[in-house]
């Protein structure tokens, strides 16, 4: 796979599909895109408005990034448009740098996420620890679900109230417990249980069970709360109170005035926005390979999502990512090919320009219980309390710090904290396994060892973090020869080399010959370049202990 990745760096997956296509085939892709459509129309709503922008720009980012991503993605059943993972940063770009600074910043986002498939970046997504993916999207889940409590107890805020942080929610929400709206909270608890119990209608058996399966649970929470605000005792605030000129047209392509300091100031949130959008794209490529029995093209997938973000930007979106949700959605009903995620944006379209009136009628509770399904599905609790359970006291260290910045901090102090503290922990781990121990006599050699000769073995990873370990080899006072057995050694870095250097000058000051045993590809190419090799003389490097051996036999004679 790697092989063919690097001889074809940007092959879209719809130009394979595309091959032996047939009108079965189109049916099905139709059919699975309209069903994706129908559960992205409140997801996306709902995600724009948690994430401090207008309803409309979460439908434009639906429909502008996930046909871009889908036609020119490495994926073939990919979903893509606004995420939970976004909101809480798309908030804070938007509070401190407004919309024309959170547009600079998706398209920044964009512009790296490029970058990152052009130098083949793809696989190295890999190397973000487990755990902090799983501590910050346990932290994303619980700002969502605490962004909630304001308008799903139909509370009210003093004017003047700026709560941005979720600090700032959470005295903003116990400030206010008292303006609780009981007719708020009754369409919220309505709506809540309606997208708790209908997926379990799903699992009934026969045809009943297939056709609440079909209906996405967040459609009937919509239509349920709309009727029960419209004609019946129950009030409640809607999209419409606080978005009353909510457009329905298509926007026009614009661009943000650029300049260097706010393109400096979003710098971080841009970054942060690119690896969560390359994180969660190709977990969700990952998950629909193996529930589809295909292999995705990673670094294709990266340059898409550069493409679809900076789209999204231009008109008037969000950042946008790989939905694992609607993506797994999208496959089991059918989809197989990228002409269901594309046939899902012009879906999402045709309701902008059609029915977006109707998008003023639901109520902001039942809109609060979606975002609070989607913190519940997203926040991976049973993971994150069987890695408390079972993982080491390092991998839960890291765990924590990552969940508790997310939460108190922002996604940005997070997730630099967490990967610094990771490496750390991981350099430290690396480092303890790491060993330089002398051998007093040599069972596996096949000769003795001559007298006047040391034998040291080094073991392990030798980089900066143990390369310390190197300075304890010593020379005595009768030491005609030294042997330093390198096969344990895969790896060794400048620090490393730098020590065997000194080694090499002791031993030098001291007339005592310096050989090198069976020392493996990337330890030789560092000490090549480091010109160690040319000081120490190839004579002085030998294929393995034996020869070692007989090359200090010599210092005897």
């Amino acid at each position: 796979m790697e092989a063919k990745e690097k001889t074809r760096l940007f092959k879209p997956k719809l130009f394979s599909s595309l091959k032996n296509y047939t009108g079965g085939k189109l049916v099905n892709d139709v059919v699975a895109g309209v069903i994706v459509a129908i559960i992205a129309l409140p997801l996306s709503i709902a995600l724009a408005i948690a994430s401090g922008v207008s309803p409309q720009q979460g439908l434009y980012t639906a429909i502008v990034a996930g046909f871009v991503i889908a036609l020119f993605g490495g994926s073939s059943v990919n979903i893509s448009g606004p995420t939970a993972a976004f909101a809480t940063i798309v908030a804070g770009i938007v509070a401190s740098h407004g919309l024309s600074g959170l547009i600079i910043a998706t398209i920044m986002a964009g512009v790296i996420l490029i970058v990152m498939g052009l130098l083949r970046f793809g696989s190295l997504i890999k190397f973000i620890p487990m755990t902090i993916t799983v501590g910050f999207t346990a932290g994303i889940a619980i700002t969502i679900a605490i962004g909630q409590l304001k308008d799903f107890l139909g509370l009210t805020y003093p004017a003047g109230t700026v709560a941005i942080e979720t600090v700032d929610k959470i005295k903003a929400v116990f400030g206010s417990i008292g303006t609780i709206d009981l007719n708020a909270v009754a369409v919220g608890v309505i709506a809540l249980a309606i997208l708790i119990l209908w997926p379990m209608l799903g699992k009934l058996r026969g045809r009943a069970g297939t056709i609440f399966s079909k209906i996405p649970a967040s459609i009937i929470a919509v239509i349920v709360g709309i009727l029960l605000v419209r004609f019946t005792p129950l009030e409640a605030k809607t999209i419409g109170t606080l978005y009353p000129d909510l457009p329905s047209g298509f926007p026009a392509p614009s661009f943000p005035a650029f300049s260097f300091e706010t393109m400096r100031a979003v710098a971080p949130s841009a970054f942060t926005i690119a690896i969560l959008a390359a994180i969660e794209s190709l977990l969700s490529c990952v998950v629909s390979d193996g529930m589809i029995g295909d292999r995705h093209n990673s670094n294709t997938e990266l340059i898409a999502l550069g493409i679809g973000n900076i789209c999204s930007g231009v008109f008037g979106g969000i950042p946008a990512t790989g939905a694992i949700a609607r993506t797994a959605a999208n496959v089991k009903n059918g989809g197989r090919s990228p002409v269901a995620g594309m046939t899902h944006a012009v879906v999402l379209l045709l309701f902008l320009i059609v029915l977006m009136p109707l998008a003023k009628l639901i109520p902001m509770p039942v809109i609060a219980a979606i975002l609070i399904m989607v913190a519940y599905n997203m926040s991976e609790w049973r993971q994150f309390v069987r890695i408390i359970r079972t993982a080491p006291k390092s991998d839960d260290l890291v765990l924590i710090v990552t969940f508790v910045l997310t939460v108190a901090f922002d996604l940005v102090v997070a997730i630099g904290v967490g990967l610094v503290l990771a490496a750390m922990l991981f350099m430290k781990r690396m480092s303890e396994v790491s060993f330089v121990r002398r051998w007093r006599d040599y069972p596996e050699a096949s000769k003795r060892i001559p007298e006047g000769t040391l034998i040291y073995e080094f073991n392990g990873p030798m980089f900066f973090a143990g390369a310390e370990k190197i300075l304890e080899v010593a020379v005595e006072k009768d030491t005609r020869a030294m042997i330093l057995r390198m096969g344990g050694v895969l790896s060794l870095d400048a620090t490393a080399a730098k020590n065997l250097d000194s080694i090499l000058r002791s031993c030098r000051e001291r007339d005592v010959r310096l050989i090198l045993s069976h020392v493996h590809e990337q330890p030789m190419k560092v000490l090549r370049k480091a010109g160690f090799c040319d000081r120490l003389g190839s004579e002085n490097f030998a294929e393995n202990i034996d020869a070692a051996i007989e090359l200090a036999a010599k210092e005897n004679e």
